[in-house]
């Protein structure tokens, strides 16, 4: 890898220049099948020709202007995001870190309209927020936060699916807001509990606090509903997308209702480059193909449909404790670290991801056929068996 790019990333041995639908392809012209979607990114797959198309149209047209100005294309996928959510309200930047920093400043000025002197946000244990200074403090992961303390302040970590413990957390009144992800994705592909989410709703409704949801991974159809707070019967004060909107074109956005929607005013949060021409536009088309091909709904079955396969394959294979999901999204937990298994899938052509030290991720394409999500499940059923029998459980 080159010898002027900042080390901050494990790279595979792999350079790939060309990709459709599911497949990617190296240098070497070798076919590789993509089970992980740049980290839940390219929901459509590679090189879609509609994508292709609007980026293609749109870049001939115009680009950017700033947010100077008004944005016709702008205004037409927040109308798109509040139909489909449910939402009212939204601000465009370019990444979920991003747009999760957009969330804990509305936390924030909630806070003072409350009179609250240091506001508070509750945060969940083995959560993911994002790498900047405000959404690291937020996520609950220590690895990734050693070496930047001190980490700001304002931010009370609980277990996640815990109501009862957010409860018992309302005897603090400096909180003024819940942030949380409907399925942990960084934290080892774990769905909040069947009514979690409706407690943490009601629990925010009696201490005037903001529900508010991290959809970076889960959203855009990944779940097998557009949205991940969609699974119950809920809705949010603020939530945040990036990852699926764009299908790889940087896009973030932070959407508030209700109480939410008069924190912001001009001055108080801005990005130069959020919202352009060119992103909303892929962003409106992304959500065209969605919606037209029935993709949602499809998320579902053929995640049902990788868990029972691969829960059959590794039935009998006690180091597998749990093969777990929501839609595609795909967690297998094994009993001891699995790192190993992401080189050696590339090895055999196929690309996953390992999270939380012992659970393979799988974030494959939603326009993944059934005969491939067998093809996957069928591979790496091999490879966990095979490397099992060369290892030992952890002590």
């Amino acid at each position: 890898m080159s010898e002027f790019l900042l080390p901050t990333y494990n790279r595979q041995p792999v350079r790939f220049v060309r990709g459709e639908g599911p497949y990617l392809w190296d240098e070497a012209g070798l076919q590789y099948l993509d089970a992980i979607s740049g980290i839940a990114v390219t929901g459509l797959g590679h090189a879609q020709p509609d994508v292709a198309e609007a980026v293609c149209d749109q870049a001939k047209t115009l680009i950017h202007t700033s947010n100077l100005y008004g944005i016709p294309w702008q205004e037409r996928l927040g109308e798109r995001l509040a139909s489909l959510s449910g939402m009212q309200k939204v601000f465009f930047a370019n990444s979920g870190t991003e747009a999760n920093e957009a969330a804990i400043k509305l936390a924030r000025l909630h806070g003072r309209r409350r009179q609250v002197a240091t506001p508070k946000i509750a945060v969940m244990e083995h959560s993911f927020h994002g790498r900047t200074l405000a959404a690291l403090a937020a996520t609950g992961n220590a690895a990734i936060q050693k070496g930047f303390e001190p980490l700001l302040d304002g931010f009370v970590r609980l277990p996640f699916g815990d109501a009862e413990a957010l409860r018992q957390a309302a005897s603090d009144e400096q909180i003024v807001a819940v942030l949380l992800e409907p399925v942990q994705g960084e934290g080892g592909v774990r769905p909040a509990p069947e009514g979690y989410l409706a407690a943490v709703r009601q629990i925010c409704d009696q201490h005037d606090w903001l529900m508010m949801v991290d959809e970076v991974q889960t959203g855009i159809g990944r779940t097998g509903r557009w949205f991940g707070f969609q699974h119950e019967e809920v809705l949010p004060d603020v939530m945040t997308l990036a990852k699926g909107l764009g299908n790889g074109v940087p896009i973030g956005a932070c959407l508030t209702a209700g109480r939410a929607t008069e924190l912001f005013g001009p001055g108080s949060h801005g990005s130069t480059f959020g919202g352009n021409p060119l992103v909303c536009r892929v962003a409106c088309t992304v959500l065209d193909v969605i919606e037209r091909d029935g993709l949602v709904t499809r998320a579902q079955s053929l995640g049902n449909q990788l868990v029972e396969r691969i829960s059959a394959g590794l039935a009998d294979v006690p180091a597998c404790r749990d093969v777990r999901g929501r839609g595609l999204m795909v967690g297998i937990e094994l009993d001891r670290p699995c790192g190993e298994l992401v080189g050696r899938a590339l090895s055999e052509n196929l690309l996953i991801n390992v999270t939380a030290g012992s659970v393979i991720r799988l974030l494959p394409p939603l326009i993944l056929s059934a005969s491939q999500a067998d093809l996957i499940a069928d591979r790496l059923v091999a490879l966990v068996r095979n490397w099992l029998d060369t290892t030992e459980p952890a002590e």
